[in-house]
């Protein structure tokens, strides 16, 4: 019996020994797996803090500029480039184009087919006539300080669309519908330039109005065919008045110089006249000085002067009183007569 439990003593002790020598192997095990373990951890940590660090890296365009915050303020300011900040949370960064010219329509939008739809509220404005015009706008600008863009307004866009509202507002209401659709657009778009850049400044946006187009100025639908057969009659009428008043300018430079003419004429027949009459009076009074003198022989001086001057150009007759018909009458027509007798 004692020796049975000798032996059952020697396998219990033998077991006990086994076990030992297994949780040591174990521990040996447990204790390499975790000298790995830890290495792998620093390792991954490492790869961690490297990707972290790198997510500070930027580019920013040659067109754009990087605004950095900190914390959510602003920090810096940063040109195009490779550039780095601090990883996120602490700094964070945006990018802003300054470059590209962005668009607002005003009175109407634009969906992605680039079809227009007129949105009334907008469009319809009085004018300074009292009548009512469709007015759509296409405002161009960009981005000039890009601080004030992100940290000085909220919602610049939005400011600029109703700020841009309020200046064709005021530009059209000060001016007739006429003047608007016609001549006066460009007026319209300096001055709601020169309004609508003011309001975005004073508003700090940080926008830049590069242009304003006047895309549309017109009457209401209801109303349009009406208008335009008013506008077109005032445009005949403008039209007759400028030929008339070319052809006036074409008839009266003429009719003047004609009348210069005439007159110029007239008054050299005047001075003609005049010297001729003046002429004359002296050549009278210098026959009548000889006549004073010599009355007998100035009247015949006189008389074979006229007949010198009458005789050359007068048909003349001789009658020799000698011949048979010197005793004719000389009543009779001597010059048919002797034609006759040349004939025959």
């Amino acid at each position: 019996m004692s020796d049975n439990n000798d032996v059952e003593t020697e396998d219990i002790r033998d077991q006990s020994e086994q076990g030992r020598g297994k949780k040591q192997l174990l521990g040996e095990i447990f204790k390499s797996i975790n000298r790995k373990t830890s290495f792998v951890k620093w390792i991954a940590l490492a790869i961690v803090l490297s990707v972290w660090f790198a997510s500070g890296i930027y580019i920013v365009a040659p067109a754009e500029r990087g605004i950095v915050r900190q914390f959510g303020r602003f920090a810096s300011q940063t040109s195009p480039g490779l550039n780095f900040r601090l990883p996120w949370p602490i700094q964070t960064h945006d990018i802003v184009n300054v470059g590209a010219v962005r668009r607002a329509g005003i009175g109407f939008r634009t969906n992605q087919a680039g079809v227009h739809t007129r949105v009334d509220q907008e469009a319809l404005m009085l004018t300074g006539d009292k009548n009512i015009a469709d007015v759509q706008i296409m405002v161009l600008y960009q981005v000039k300080d890009p601080v004030a863009y992100l940290f000085r307004s909220e919602n610049p866009a939005e400011i600029l669309h109703i700020n841009s509202e309020i200046a064709v507002r005021s530009i059209i209401g000060n001016m007739n519908i006429d003047h608007a659709m016609t001549v006066g657009r460009p007026e319209v778009e300096a001055g709601m330039w020169e309004i609508l850049q003011k309001l975005l400044d004073d508003h700090e946006t940080g926008l830049h109005v590069v242009g304003i187009e006047l895309q549309v100025v017109d009457p209401p639908d209801e109303v349009r065919e009406a208008f335009y057969d008013v506008v077109r009659a005032k445009a005949d009428r403008e039209r007759l008045i400028r030929e008339a008043q070319g052809h006036a300018l074409d008839i009266l430079p003429r009719a003047r110089g004609e009348a210069a003419a005439k007159l110029h004429e007239a008054e050299g027949y005047k001075s003609e006249r005049i010297s001729l009459a003046e002429g004359s009076a002296g050549r009278f009074l210098a026959v009548l000085e000889e006549y004073e003198k010599a009355p007998i022989v100035t009247r015949r001086r006189l008389y074979l002067e006229m007949i010198e001057r009458v005789l050359p150009g007068v048909e003349k007759i001789i009658i020799d009183p000698q011949t048979a018909g010197g005793n004719l009458m000389q009543f009779l027509p001597l010059k048919d007569f002797m034609s006759e007798e040349g004939g025959r």
